[in-house]
């Protein structure tokens, strides 16, 4: 039976398409949309029809079975110019050869060895908190986070450039929360925020560049990765990477590994405070565990709850919460035709509360996943870090990294919603609270 040419899908402005929605709530639109019209959608980038893929087989055929021919789409490119041809940009053989180059370094006794660092500085931090004051602790993740991938990947402490760096970072969030800046705007069009983007770009160069020109220039070899993108040869022609190439691959982790973390650190600190049952539960476990001394790497296996916690928090607000791809080459989606050129987007916030694969979607309950639920799900599902041959590089780090922190927060503070202070969700490159989350904190 041929293929039929579009699924359905809501009404749209001939020019504009569906942007002003996605730009209001794109959450909601793309929720909407795949509650409405099913599981393959049609809506308008503009001018132009682009698929919402909303079930785990249609998302394993693009991200799995038909994934040469999908890639990542030029505005998902445009949005994250800040990281050049990196990991998160790049495709085919540069990719692959990048991939291969970098992946060594997240070996797991590499990342087995970074857990002293994470909760030495998570302990550093929560001594500078006092009990009773509030603070606003999306930026105590971000800051903390930023430390961590700092020191583990790069051997570097950024403490003095860490609010530059972070001002920048929070450019390039803006930028990209707003498509529009992405769609109707070149990049090398001199408007306020592509402006904006290009001095963030400018300030983060500024700090990375000096980095490796040192290190190349020592030829110390301190085992972290930023050793490893200096040293690495290709085994099929010997050559190694440019210092652009270094400062992409650097720059793409640096992004990846404190953004996402500090982010799902942030809502799971969010969820907690909303629900003391879970909290107390969590406590239990930690109590029982660890008594009152600092958790290690070794005891994350015998704190199930609180990876549970974790799990539970990422369905709930993913810190990635859509993926786009561009088709290569004509080819068929769930029985529809799919034209070169066309985007689909996958929407993880949308497709982790899809009531057919988890009970009652909107609740917060880590205990769904005791019973080995991710075994039992479909492979597209739940997946928080992506899937396929892409999937992150850094899924074991961050993982680790949020079990450390977790369990060193919690053992030491409760952390409390203040009412005056609203929290709303920004959806840009990440999930992030748009206006911080200003939490009370309380010494146990």
């Amino acid at each position: 039976m041929p293929a039929v040419h579009l699924p359905p899908g809501p009404k749209a402005h001939f020019l504009v398409g569906h942007l002003p929605e996605i730009n209001r709530d794109p959450l909601k639109f793309f929720s909407q949309c795949a509650r409405e019209y099913g599981d393959l959608v049609c809506w308008q980038f503009g001018p132009f029809p682009a698929f919402l893929a909303n079930h785990p087989d249609l998302i394993e055929q693009v991200l799995v079975t038909q994934y040469p021919n999908f890639v990542k789409s030029s505005v998902y490119r445009r949005g994250l110019r800040v990281v050049g041809n990196g990991l998160l940009t790049s495709e085919g053989d540069f990719w692959q050869r990048q991939r291969r180059l970098v992946q060594p370094a997240f070996h797991q006794e590499r990342i087995f060895a970074y857990g002293k660092v994470m909760v030495d500085y998570t302990e550093q931090l929560i001594d500078q908190w006092r009990d009773g004051e509030i603070r606003d602790i999306h930026q105590d993740m971000m800051f903390l986070t930023e430390e961590i991938v700092s020191k583990t990947l790069f051997d570097v402490d950024i403490k003095d450039e860490a609010e530059g760096v972070q001002a920048a970072l929070n450019a390039v969030m803006d930028f990209n929360a707003n498509l529009a800046n992405q769609y109707f705007l070149p990049g090398w069009m001199p408007t306020p925020s592509n402006l904006r983007y290009q001095r963030a770009i400018e300030q983060l160069d500024a700090i990375v560049y000096p980095i490796i020109n040192e290190r190349r220039a020592s030829g110390k070899d301190t085992g972290d990765l930023l050793s490893l993108l200096l040293q690495v040869r290709d085994e099929s022609d010997g050559t190694g990477m440019s210092d652009r190439q270094v400062r992409d691959e650097a720059m793409t982790l640096f992004l990846a590994g404190h953004e996402t973390t500090a982010n799902a650190m942030t809502w799971t600190w969010f969820l907690l405070a909303q629900h003391p049952e879970i909290e107390a539960k969590l406590q239990e476990e930690l109590k029982t565990v660890l008594g009152d001394r600092a958790p290690t790497v070794a005891d994350l296996r015998q704190l199930p709850y609180t990876e549970r916690v974790l799990l539970e928090s990422m369905r709930l607000y993913p810190p990635v919460w859509g993926i786009s791809r561009r088709a290569v080459e004509d080819c068929v989606l769930g029985g529809y035709e799919v034209k070169a050129g066309t985007t689909v987007f996958i929407n993880q916030w949308a497709m982790h509360r899809d009531p057919r694969f988890f009970e009652n979607p909107e609740v917060f309950n880590p205990d769904r996943w005791a019973d080995n639920l991710i075994k039992k799900l479909p492979t597209f599902a739940y997946f928080p870090f992506g899937g396929g041959s892409r999937i992150c590089i850094g899924k074991a780090f961050a993982m680790m990294e949020a079990s450390l922190l977790l369990a060193v927060i919690a053992q030491k503070f409760r952390l409390t919603l203040q009412p005056e202070y609203p929290v709303l969700v920004q959806p840009s490159l990440t999930l992030r609270p748009k206006h911080g989350m200003k939490m009370l904190v309380t010494q146990r």
